[in-house]
């Protein structure tokens, strides 16, 4: 048997049989490594037996188990609790929380579901116990495993036989059988397929952490993510106490839901009411402050957009966007200057998502214009009113989904005023609060701004 030498992209995995200084297909340098694999000889492949087409409407339809992880803003994302046998693959910066997360779901799994397999290949186990200790967590049914040897996990996995298995992080595990180095792209392809087929073979719900690259993606080959049943994302800035899990792909439930969550002494808490969490430090009667009511997925979520505009120092003025779309605050300032005769063009606007939220739905567009009108003419928004609209490019004010649930949250937290799409109130909604339907950008200034 010989040996068969390849280079494989690190990035995207893409392979080539020399070696390239950049990728011809994700365009990275110097992504290339080295990959030796036994050549072996073809063998002519056999049928496999009952492998025959069915007709769907034929096919029962089976509903998999799901038991909760105790973590109600866990279950939140999972879409009601974790699925038996599923695949589930949890990333995010270095530092960001990851392990303690998992740390945490992991003890109320063991108390509520069984015995649970933690398997760490980057800390040691006095370390995982200062952690578990400085958290709380002292689980009878909770195991920990110091080990990077796929086969070894294997083996430990089928003699303890868990209902959860914890793999922190697939970087670092490796086969003996490929020669390539742990985290390169074939390990982590070829221990993610052995885990996939541990997971679905002995029904055991399995959590894979990963890290990501500079760029905010899930380091190694996309493949990872297509092999799992769900990606949930840990996001927050570091200097921000406040965490938000999303799910970029799941097989048991929404791609919508959000959980929030609060960095602590004692690990992570879970935000019930993210609206007062992020209104929390909100200033009174100040200019370039604006409440959107936004939603992410079921979830009502009202957030802080603050802008500042003050004449441009030099010839080209500046455009500072944290928190929301950069391309798209750039449209709406010149909506803002085009069809309400604001003179931006000689002027620098910072638009920043306090609390260090962000937001991309186009119902903000509308508190996003006031928010810069309200800075330029140096007028206060009343404290007491909340902003939801689509801006077209014509300056229109355009409906949105989920109205109801936006007021009721607004109406819930004090607010009396709502300045809303006329098109909403047409169609016979009945509003918990005060609305004011708009149909353009300069029916809303005029009416919060004079």
């Amino acid at each position: 048997m010989k040996e068969e030498t390849q280079y494989r992209c690190q990035s995207c995995g893409y392979g080539a049989r020399k070696w390239l200084g950049r990728c011809p297909d994700c365009g990275e340098w110097g992504s290339f490594v080295e990959e030796r694999q036994p050549r072996e000889k073809r063998r002519s492949r056999a049928v496999p037996a009952g492998a025959l087409p069915v007709e769907l409407k034929a096919i029962e339809g089976e509903s998999g188990e799901r038991f909760p992880t105790g973590i109600s803003e866990l279950d939140r994302v999972l879409g009601g609790g974790v699925v038996k046998g599923s695949l589930v693959l949890i990333g995010g910066d270095p530092g960001i929380g990851k392990s303690t997360l998992i740390l945490q779901a992991s003890q109320s799994l063991a108390d509520l579901a069984g015995p649970v397999l933690y398997v760490s290949g980057e800390e040691s186990a006095a370390q995982v116990k200062l952690r578990a200790d400085r958290l709380g967590v002292r689980a009878a049914g909770l195991y920990f495993l110091a080990e990077t040897s796929l086969e070894n996990i294997e083996h430990q996995a089928e003699h303890l036989a868990p209902r959860v298995l914890v793999i922190d992080s697939i970087q670092t595990v490796y086969l003996a059988d490929l020669e390539s180095a742990p985290g390169s792209v074939s390990q982590v392809r070829e221990c993610g397929a052995r885990l996939m087929m541990l997971a679905k073979g002995k029904g055991i719900a399995t959590f894979l952490v990963g890290h990501v690259t500079k760029e905010g993606a899930l380091a190694g080959p996309r493949v990872l993510e297509h092999l799992v049943d769900s990606v949930l994302y840990f996001e927050g800035e570091s200097h921000h106490a406040h965490r938000i899990l999303r799910a970029v792909k799941n097989r048991f439930g929404s791609t919508n839901e959000i959980g929030i969550f609060e960095m602590t002494d004692r690990g992570l808490l879970e935000v019930k009411n993210p609206s007062s969490f992020f209104l929390a430090e909100r200033p009174q009667g100040v200019t370039g402050s604006v409440i959107i009511p936004g939603v992410e997925g079921t979830r009502p979520l009202l957030l802080e957009l603050q802008a500042l505009v003050a004449p441009a120092n030099f010839g080209s003025p500046r455009r500072t966007v944290l928190g929301a779309d950069y391309n798209r605050v750039c449209l709406l300032l010149a909506v803002l200057e085009k069809r309400a005769g604001f003179p931006l063009q000689t002027q620098d606007v910072f638009i920043n998502v306090a609390g260090g939220a962000k937001i991309t739905e186009p119902a903000a567009d509308l508190g996003l214009i006031i928010a810069a009108a309200s800075s330029y003419t140096n007028q206060p928004v009343s404290p007491d009113a909340v902003v939801l609209g689509e801006v077209g490019l014509t300056g229109e004010v355009r409906a949105v989904s989920g109205f109801e649930v936006r007021l009721r949250e607004a109406a819930a937290l004090g607010f009396q005023t709502a300045i809303v799409p006329a098109k909403n109130l047409s169609d016979g909604v009945a509003a918990p609060l005060s609305c004011h339907g708009v149909a353009t950008v300069e029916e809303a200034i005029n009416l919060l701004l004079g």
